[in-house]
Order: C-alpha cells, then sequence, then structure tokens
C-alpha cells in the first residue's frame, strides 16, 4: 500500500522540525560559549559600554535568530498536530472499511492480538484521567484512534487530545494481563493538561 500524502507531509515536517531545533541547540550553545549571556544577560558594561569580553555581534545575533526559530517552530508544532491528527483520522476511516468490507474480525483474544505501546506512569486524583478509571501501571493498546501500529511519539497523543477535547475517547489498556475498556474526555480541570496523567513510550 503507497503511503499517503497525509504521512508524507508529517515526516517531511517532522524533519523541518528536527532541522530547527538543531539550529536552536547550536545558538543556544554559541550563546553559552559567549561566558553563558543567554537570552538576557546585559551586553553592556557598568560604564554602559559594549563588553569586551563577549562576541557582542554573534550574541545579538544569535538572540535574534533564536527568537524567529522558536516562532517558525511553535508554527510548525501546530501544523504537525493538525497533519496527525489527519493520519489518525484516516487510520480511523481505513478500520472502519475494513470491518465493512466483511474481512476476518474474529478476535478471539484482543490481549494476544494487541501490543501496548506506552504505559501510564502517574493519574492525579481528580483528573478526567483518574474519573475515567485510568491507573498506573496501565499499558495502551489503543488511545482513540492510536495504536502500536501508527504510533510514532507522545505528539501523536497530544494532537489527538487537542482534537478531542469535550469528547470521549475509547481506550483499551492491559492491565495484569486483561484488557480494559475505558472512555477518556479531554478537558480542562483544576490541575495540569486536559488528562491529568503522563504517559511514556514503551520501548520496543
Amino acid at each position: 500500500m503507497s503511503e499517503s500524502e497525509s504521512k508524507k507531509k508529517a515526516k517531511a515536517l517532522m524533519a523541518n522540525k528536527d532541522k530547527l531545533e538543531e539550529e536552536i541547540k547550536a545558538l543556544t550553545d554559541l550563546l553559552e560559549s559567549q561566558k553563558e549571556v543567554g537570552m538576557t544577560e546585559s551586553l553592556v558594561d557598568e560604564e554602559q559600554f559594549p563588553r569586551a569580553d563577549i562576541d557582542v555581534y554573534s550574541v545579538r545575533y544569535a538572540r535574534n535568530r533564536i527568537i524567529c526559530l522558536q516562532n517558525d517552530h511553535k508554527a510548525l508544532m501546530k501544523d504537525i498536530e493538525e497533519v496527525l491528527y489527519q493520519v489518525h483520522a484516516e487510520a480511523r476511516l481505513q478500520d472502519v472499511t475494513h470491518m465493512d468490507t466483511g474481512a476476518d474480525q474474529s478476535v478471539p483474544d484482543a490481549a494476544s492480538q494487541q501490543t501496548p505501546f506506552a504505559k501510564v506512569d502517574r493519574v492525579d486524583d481528580g483528573s478526567p484521567s483518574s474519573k475515567s478509571g485510568l491507573l498506573v501501571g496501565d499499558e495502551l493498546l489503543q488511545f482513540g484512534s492510536i495504536s502500536k501500529e501508527n504510533f510514532t511519539s507522545l505528539q501523536s497523543i497530544g494532537a489527538v487530545v487537542q482534537h478531542s477535547i469535550g469528547k470521549a475517547l475509547s481506550l483499551q489498556v492491559l492491565r495484569s494481563g486483561n484488557v480494559v475498556h475505558l472512555s477518556l474526555t479531554p478537558q480542562t480541570w483544576s490541575g495540569r493538561g486536559l488528562l491529568g496523567c503522563n504517559i511514556v513510550p514503551l520501548k520496543s
């Protein structure tokens, strides 16, 4: 099966993100090499003359470039979020089509058919995750449209969460060898984030 245009776009955007982050790191290292001036340290001495112990021009250039790159990075992350959601929406549609065409639907043992891709290592009291029944130690088999087959990074989960605020997400978790089905609705609450839990990828 040929790769979809949305997947190609996602890969291209992720490659651009990596390049931006590499340049930002290089410029940050440059600032640290200049007496660790950072983004806010003064570039003039006590007499308001340009500091002689650093390359003022290089520092100014690096600071300005970092600000521009950070703005580009923010916009790029929004694009990545949109295209990842599109990729997962296409995957969902393929799953529905697969079922409608009468493909083999026999799933005698769900646990043997799926592989976990991430694990929950924190659940905050009173959070949407806590109310859904999610527990520390649960291993994710399915998070909305995300499964082991299409999981790429935690950004994938973040994109689905952002596009599902106020909407119930179907979850399948592996708990003590058993598959548990949950419904989790991302939403603002008194704590941090929209879920109130921490998810870490499982090493393949």
